[in-house]
This record gives C-alpha cells, sequence and structure tokens, in this order.
C-alpha cells in the first residue's frame, strides 16, 4: 500500500475515531445540530462516524471494509457539507467536511481497483 494511501487512510480513520466519540459526548457538537434542526440524527451521525472510522482501519486487512467505509463516509461528509451550505455557513466552517468529503472520495478511488 502506498504511504499517500496508508496517511490518508490513517488521518480520516483518526479525525473519524475522534469526532463520532465527540459527537456523542460533546454538548458544544450537540448544539451544532440543534442548529442544524437534525437532532434526530445526531446518535446515528455519530456511530456512522464511529463505524466508518473503525471500518478504514479493519480496512487494511479487508478491502471490501475500506470500499464501503470510505463511500459511506465520503457520502456523509458530501451531505454535511451540504447542510453547511443551506446553513449560509463560511467557507472556512464548511472546509473541513468539504475536505473529509475529498480525502475518502480520494480513498475510496485509490482502493476501487482492489474490489473489481
Amino acid at each position: 500500500m502506498k504511504i499517500i494511501n496508508i496517511i490518508a487512510i490513517l488521518t480520516s480513520s483518526l479525525s473519524f475515531l475522534i469526532y463520532g466519540a465527540m459527537l456523542l459526548k460533546s454538548e458544544e457538537m450537540q448544539k451544532e445540530f440543534k442548529r442544524f434542526k437534525l437532532e434526530k440524527l445526531m446518535i446515528l451521525t455519530g456511530v456512522l462516524e464511529l463505524l466508518g472510522g473503525a471500518g478504514l482501519l479493519v480496512g487494511f486487512y479487508i478491502d471490501i471494509i475500506l470500499f464501503i467505509s470510505s463511500g459511506g463516509l465520503a457520502l456523509l461528509m458530501f451531505f454535511a457539507f451540504l447542510v453547511r451550505i443551506k446553513m449560509r455557513d463560511s467557507i472556512l466552517i464548511s472546509l473541513p467536511s468539504f475536505f473529509f468529503m475529498v480525502l475518502n472520495i480520494f480513498i475510496f478511488y485509490i482502493n476501487f481497483q482492489k474490489i473489481v
């Protein structure tokens, strides 16, 4: 596995494990979901982030799990970016969701050839 791919996977995985855990524990992060009027999706989002982050790590050993996890996280961040745009958040505030969407699309694309 190429070093850039490994760094991308580790960066995304650790970020989503941390962010998912913080979303489930931090009142500050939960306030954001209330601001978005998405509090009903908060626990699901946190769990999906934790599963996606763990799935990226498992993906070092099982290619299909990496493929599914990176695709799922890219999709999750696509919707997060759309929510930020809808809420008219600044580019700076919207940038992390866009960055992690692109990062997981990269992981998905680079590892696609292992699946087919």
